[in-house]
């Protein structure tokens, strides 16, 4: 019976739909619990600042703490991958509760940094990565829309939240707002029991299967048979098929697109920051009132949901398909821009239009992370390397706020801070760019190495193993060739 259920949920590829509509949901859902939730935690900035009457830098780990413990994304991965998505999610939000209940309770910043950094920074590691991975495995022709959606819970939540926070912590001051939001996010586990598995052929093969079908490589399938043969756990296939992609599970890590992809994230993620812990405060400094200040951060995240909507579908369609890579340039290299001009916008009317920029161009990159990481390394994939793009977030995240708030104690001003955003995310932005040039430059020359190929086949040779290519060259014969390029030449 176990069998038939299991035959009868395996696809042969994403539905598009259906079920699907409950996965983006619940992934609106998580998304609203986690970044939502850690982005309103600013607002308790200048709380936790005057109650336990601390500096900049020390009050900012905070924020840096629970920013980077929520990106340990490949502890939600493992979960997911090895027990299963649901049981992940639901965990993780019992986890962030207990921190934001606990939190309630704080007598010192040390208490805050373990309570609210760590252990609700933890229990939303183990629920973002899983659900965002879930919406790429049952979308593929509309991925990018769905992604804009659930990711757009991120927007309306902060829209929603920010204000609804600064009237609890006026109504009930920050321990009862803490305390309110501790059982706000309860709602994950609600969120983990609509995230339904879903089987697909390509990534539930078996061993004999990859050999059978050609998945497999000719120079791997002598090590796989090997395998097969030795290892028990192999002989032994478990409920959920062990396969070949789960034994290669993290190759993509040496792939060159994904490594330029990882340094790019690392320098974005090290900009954007900074920026939601202290806009509210810098908004204070310059004579913004409360109210004034939470809504900066509403209008942020309002727009935040139209950037990831618009891009989402934008990018879907066929004319702009093809170029979601410059989509994500310009969006990151928008934001960094942004973060240049802050420093002279000091009033509300023209922080308003900043928050109105800022936000939208947030929100469009962020919905293109996951599209193009699955761009690189294919949906089977998806999972694992969402989780090292998610815990490569987390260093950055960590260190930001803290600098950000040490050149404010040092300078007595934010402009050093939102200066070094923004050279950080355009660096990001310039990078991928000078990549792809690098990329394209290198795939014509190596075309004009080969000549004419529309009519010839060529063998060579990388050692013992021979090629052959016949017809146009695309980009995987291209990364073929830039093995030994010389070796072709000479024949």
């Amino acid at each position: 019976m176990a069998m038939a259920s299991s035959r009868r949920a395996r696809h042969t590829g994403p539905p598009d739909g259906g079920w699907g509509w409950m996965i983006v949901a619940g992934c609106f859902l998580v998304t609203i619990c986690t970044r939502a939730v850690t982005r309103c935690i600013s607002i308790f900035f200048v709380e936790f600042q005057a109650y336990f009457g601390q500096d900049y830098a020390r009050t900012a780990w905070i924020h840096s703490i629970v920013d980077c413990a929520t990106m340990l994304s490949p502890l939600g991965s493992l979960i997911s991958n090895h027990v299963s998505c649901q049981v992940g999610i639901m965990l993780g939000g019992l986890l962030a509760s207990t921190g934001l209940i606990l939190s309630s309770f704080a007598t010192s910043l040390e208490h805050l940094y373990l309570s609210l950094g760590v252990l609700t920074g933890l229990g939303f590691a183990l629920c973002y990565s899983p659900a965002i991975a879930m919406v790429g495995k049952y979308f593929n022709k509309r991925k990018a829309l769905a992604y804009g959606i659930a990711m757009s819970g991120s927007g309306i939540g902060t829209f929603i939240l920010a204000p609804v926070v600064q009237l609890l912590i006026e109504q009930f001051s920050w321990q009862g707002a803490l305390l309110i939001l501790g059982g706000f996010v309860l709602n994950l586990c609600v969120c983990g029991a609509l995230m339904r598995p879903i089987s697909l052929k390509e990534d539930c093969k078996t061993a004999p299967e990859f050999l059978e079908q050609g998945y497999v490589p000719e120079t791997e399938k002598q090590d796989l048979k090997r395998m097969f043969i030795c290892s028990p756990l192999i002989k032994l296939w478990p409920h959920e098929c062990l396969c070949y992609c789960s034994w290669k599970e993290y190759d993509f890590l040496l792939m060159p697109g994904f490594m330029v992809l990882a340094v790019s994230v690392l320098f974005m993620a090290y900009g954007c920051s900074p920026l939601f812990v202290y806009l509210v405060p810098y908004a204070l400094s310059v004579g913004v009132s409360h109210h004034q200040a939470a809504f900066l951060m509403s209008i942020l995240g309002v727009i935040d949901i139209i950037g990831n909507i618009t891009f989402g579908w934008l990018t879907d369609r066929r004319c702009l398909k093809k170029h979601r890579y410059f989509c994500y340039l310009f969006a990151v290299g928008m934001d960094g821009l942004c973060c240049l001009f802050l420093p002279i916008l000091q009033s509300f009317p023209l922080l308003v239009p900043f928050s109105f920029t800022f936000g939208y161009f947030d929100g469009a990159y962020v919905t293109l992370i996951p599209v193009m990481t699955a761009d690189v390394v294919g949906t089977s994939l998806l999972s694992s390397a969402l989780g090292v793009v998610y815990f490569l977030h987390a260093i950055p995240y960590l260190v930001s706020p803290p600098v950000a708030g040490w050149l404010v104690d040092t300078t007595g001003s934010y402009t050093a801070s939102f200066l070094l955003c923004g050279f950080s995310m355009i660096f990001s932005s310039a990078l991928l760019c000078f990549a792809r040039l690098a990329k394209k430059i290198k795939r014509t020359h190596l075309q004009s190495l080969t000549g004419n190929t529309a009519l010839k086949e060529h063998i060579w040779t990388n050692g013992a193993i021979a090629y052959s290519v016949t017809a146009e060259l695309d980009q995987k014969d291209v990364e073929f060739l830039a093995v030994d390029t010389n070796s072709f030449s000479n024949r």
